[in-house]
């Protein structure tokens, strides 16, 4: 399976609680639902929706997981809610117990089992394992090398600090950029994927 990172993400590289207020407020983060002024439904969702429907399953960690089950279960009827609600969905988490998984479809990964399961899962056939949100896991994967696909809704707005995805480890990871949209709103959309030599 390919793994696939989808993020809104601020010119300063922040994903901290993009959905609302109350989302994340972990060190002072005060921003919460800072993409709302950016989003269009063609561009910016016309991304979330080909990403979803390309998917094959969904990998969160339990922050991410708990705002979602939280939302989406009760959305049924509309396309893409459909969609999310029917995929098989992976949790990281060390602290969830099997009981507290009330989102269909849901499995448990240890944390302390992580890398070494989503190692397996990318290793066998399927389409993609997408992620979005997630900020801790997703650096995990990029430092492990298990990213090869990344779609970035980079928002024309600055944030000061806050959660980023990307590792403080001294890796290189080199990426090509395959394709580019810019919303009306100047939300640039872009993919990048592992270069065509590393397979």
């Amino acid at each position: 399976m390919r793994i696939v990172i989808s993020e809104f993400i601020s010119l300063d590289g922040v994903v901290q609680a993009p959905g609302g207020p109350e989302e994340d407020t972990d060190g002072g983060f005060a921003h919460g639902g800072w993409t709302h002024p950016f989003f269009d439904p063609e561009v910016v969702g016309g991304a979330f929706d080909d990403a979803v429907a390309k998917a094959e399953g969904l990998l969160f960690g339990r922050r991410t997981w708990q705002t979602m089950a939280g939302a989406w279960p009760e959305r049924a009827g509309d396309p893409f809610a459909d969609r999310l609600n029917a995929l098989p969905k992976y949790v990281v988490s060390q602290t969830l117990g099997e009981d507290k998984l009330t989102w269909n479809n849901t499995t448990l990964i240890q944390g302390d089992e992580a890398v070494a399961r989503i190692r397996e899962l990318h290793a066998t056939e399927g389409g993609d394992l997408v992620v979005m949100g997630s900020a801790s896991l997703v650096r995990t994967l990029l430092s492990e090398d298990l990213v090869d696909e990344l779609r970035l809704m980079i928002m024309p707005v600055l944030l000061g600090g806050g959660k980023s995805i990307f590792p403080a480890d001294g890796g290189l990871h080199t990426l090509e950029l395959v394709s580019t949209v810019t919303s009306g709103a100047g939300v640039n959309v872009c993919t990048y994927r592992r270069p065509a030599t590393e397979g």
